[in-house]
């Protein structure tokens, strides 16, 4: 492979990619991040099963408001660090570069990229959330915004302001950053993909020994951590939805069953290939996500319309407050949803950042970056505004269950309640419940793509059985963990992950230093005056 500069570049070290992986019973993985990963994803099962389901929550509840309360200056100003990092690159000579090279070309068309990418990171959390974060908003169920008063104008607008903040700008500079990090150093650098190799000019050659192995392995249980909590959370939502239209009992073992499917046909899209698998998958969700969002505009047209004109006024107008780190009166809120966001984006930012990695070969800097922050941004708020703005219309007007109640009971039951307001409402649940187990399928089809790469010292061919073995893995550790304490135990990974973020911050911010001085040695050299 022929590089623009020899510079940080895999001709610059003796490294080959996979000289640490060993290669028995058809595997191909590295020895110490593969053996290590596996050993601690047991430990911590095994001692979960032992101690008692709460006594372990509450403590890993109290490490994580530690966190919370003592590092927020460091997500908040983290968060605001990435998303300068990502516009000054952006804009600066350093978005000319191609990732791959001058002429790399694409793998992928720019929609599917799109559709990947977007299904990938955020889809299933707007099903999730597109009701009852605006919602809760606006009622003050966990407080409010800038303490701004419930149920007024200015909570509406705030409500949606805010919730596009969370889901806007911020977030996908922290996803789009890992994502960039990484392919830079994988296809103009030809250094492995996993994330030791960001750190190669900062590290040099003490990457490939102990130092990397523990940020790989780092790397590899948030990963794996958060599929499997994001998996028990489908599943859990799934289960509510079908209990909810079909009168099937809400019980551990539907949710089971539901877990089983959406591995079943995560191994499925696995064997089927990056084409026939996530690429078809996110291609389908995206046209199952518009036609559903369609059809709630059109119920509902004048109220989406100034809706999203309040959620873009209320997120353009407050995004420098909301991003402030102090002098904050709403502590609670500020802690309870804007820090613990941050914390959760970071905490997914090397899953969806290694994917991401992987399929956006060819392209420009400038033109990776404003996609992955503006598009995203874009459908986010759209669809916040129509699910969001549909919900607290709902609540104004006393209509439906939101209205009877006047806000949310059970957040997993938010989306499904707004919907049994409508004549086709059963309808609309089922296509709700199809693109959760879809998301879900997507996002466990890639994450085992992601983590197999990982412990395979950053191969990106390698055997189909040890994609199939890390989905297996992921689904079983949610199912264990739903098994012996329900949404308590869930809550407890999603606990970890935030306390697992607090490094991976400080990871993230150095490895944008690293990305630069990679950068640098691409930019051409002013040719010597000839007298």
């Amino acid at each position: 492979m022929k590089f623009k500069s020899n510079k940080y570049s895999i001709d610059s070290t003796d490294y080959q990619v996979g000289q640490d992986n060993i290669n028995k019973w058809g595997f191909d993985v590295h020895n110490t991040v593969f053996t290590v990963s596996v050993g601690l994803s047991i430990l911590f099962i095994v001692t979960l099963l032992m101690l008692d389901p709460a006594v372990a929550k509450a403590g890993i509840d109290s490490i994580k408001g530690a966190v919370l309360s003592n590092f927020d200056f460091l997500f908040m100003w983290g968060a605001n660090a990435l998303l300068l990092f990502a516009v000054v690159i952006a804009f600066s000579p350093l978005g000319k570069i191609r990732l791959g090279g001058d002429n790399a070309k694409t793998d992928y068309s720019t929609m599917s990229w799109i559709s990947m990418l977007f299904a990938a990171g955020m889809g299933i959390g707007l099903i999730f959330w597109g009701v009852a974060e605006p919602t809760a908003f606006f009622t003050n169920w966990y407080g409010t915004p800038l303490n701004v008063e419930a149920f007024t104008p200015e909570a509406r607008e705030l409500a949606l302001g805010a919730t596009a903040f969370h889901w806007g700008l911020h977030a996908w500079a922290i996803y789009g950053m890992t994502a960039l990090c990484l392919a830079y150093f994988v296809y103009n650098k030809g250094l492995p993909l996993s994330m030791r190799s960001v750190f190669y000019p900062i590290l040099g050659d003490r990457v490939w020994g102990i130092t990397g192995d523990i940020i790989d392995i780092m790397t590899v249980l948030v990963t794996l951590f958060g599929l499997a909590t994001s998996l028990g959370l489908g599943g859990t939502q799934a289960a509510s939805g079908i209990s909810h239209v079909f009168g099937v009992e809400n019980s551990i073992y539907l949710q089971q069953s539901i877990i089983v499917l959406i591995m079943g046909l995560a191994i499925l899209s696995v064997t089927r290939g990056m084409n026939g698998g996530v690429k078809l998958l996110s291609n389908l969700n995206m046209v199952i996500a518009f036609i559903f969002l369609g059809l709630i505009a059109a119920l509902n047209f004048t109220t989406v319309l100034d809706s999203l004109a309040t959620a873009v006024v209320g997120y353009v107008k407050n995004i420098i407050p909301l991003s402030q780190a102090s002098g904050r009166d709403d502590t609670t809120w500020l802690h309870g949803w804007t820090v613990f966001y941050w914390a959760w984006w970071v905490a997914y930012a090397p899953f969806f950042g290694m994917f991401v990695a992987r399929i956006s070969k060819g392209r420009t800097i400038r033109e990776f970056l404003v996609c992955v922050l503006v598009i995203p941004t874009v459908v986010t708020t759209l669809w916040m505004s129509v699910f969001g703005g549909v919900a607290i219309e709902q609540i104004i007007d006393k209509v439906g269950l939101l209205g009877a109640e006047q806000g949310i009971s059970d957040v997993s039951l938010s989306l499904f309640y707004m919907l049994d307001a409508y004549p086709i409402g059963d309808i609309l649940s089922v296509i709700a419940v199809v693109l959760i187990v879809v998301f879900f399928v997507t996002t466990l089809d890639s994450g085992s793509i992601v983590i197999d790469s990982m412990t395979a010292g950053g191969k990106l061919e390698v055997p189909m059985k040890q994609k199939i073995v890390w989905a297996v893995i992921s689904g079983l550790i949610a199912m264990v963990m739903l098994w012996i304490g329900g949404t308590q135990s869930i809550q407890a990974l999603q606990s970890i992950t935030i306390i697992a973020a607090l490094p991976f911050t400080i990871i993230l911010l150095l490895g944008c230093v690293s990305l630069v001085k990679g950068l640098f040695t691409e930019l051409d050299k002013p040719k010597a005056t000839v007298k």
